[in-house]
């Protein structure tokens, strides 16, 4: 048991936090597929890198103030005709992320069933979270009064 607490200290001293926690499952699971040794570390490396991954994203849309999460897949387009689904999944791929451009999406304060921009809005900040790029979500005035105040340190 000594051996154990020792290496789950050293877990935790690197923050190899899921590899820590289900660390026995996952060594059950390399035997289970009779990993090498180097097999079985790339597999506890991407399992702790999927966490890590996972929870950047989820606390980028917490500092976007995003109320909820939406995938894309659930919008019916056809509610909204005016919308070109191809330049709202070009928009989501997030190209323009790698370019270093902004997008602002401006439309009505509406629920995302009739009000696109909001939900795609999201939606992008969503997946700008995922390529490793800040987003904010909120009404336009207070994230003008945002960009300000970080202009303007007083």
């Amino acid at each position: 048991m000594e051996g154990h607490d020792a290496l789950a200290d050293m877990l935790t001293r690197l923050k190899l936090i899921l590899v820590r926690d289900q660390l026995d499952s996952l060594l059950d699971e390399a035997a289970r597929r009779e990993m090498t040794l180097r097999e079985a570390l790339g597999f506890l490396c991407e399992r702790e890198i999927a966490r890590k991954d996972e929870r950047r994203i989820e606390m980028g849309g917490k500092i976007a103030h995003f109320p909820t999460t939406r995938d894309l897949a659930g919008f019916d387009f056809s509610a909204q005709p005016s919308v070109d689904p191809g330049q709202i999944r070009d928009l989501a791929a997030c190209r323009w992320v790698a370019h270093g451009e902004a997008l602002l999406l401006l439309g009505p304060p509406d629920s995302a069933s009739c009000c696109p921009p909001r939900y795609h809005a999201k939606k992008s900040g969503h997946s700008a979270a995922r390529h490793r790029t800040a987003a904010a979500a909120g009404a336009a005035h207070r994230l003008r009064a945002a960009r300000r105040r970080a202009e303007d340190p007083r």
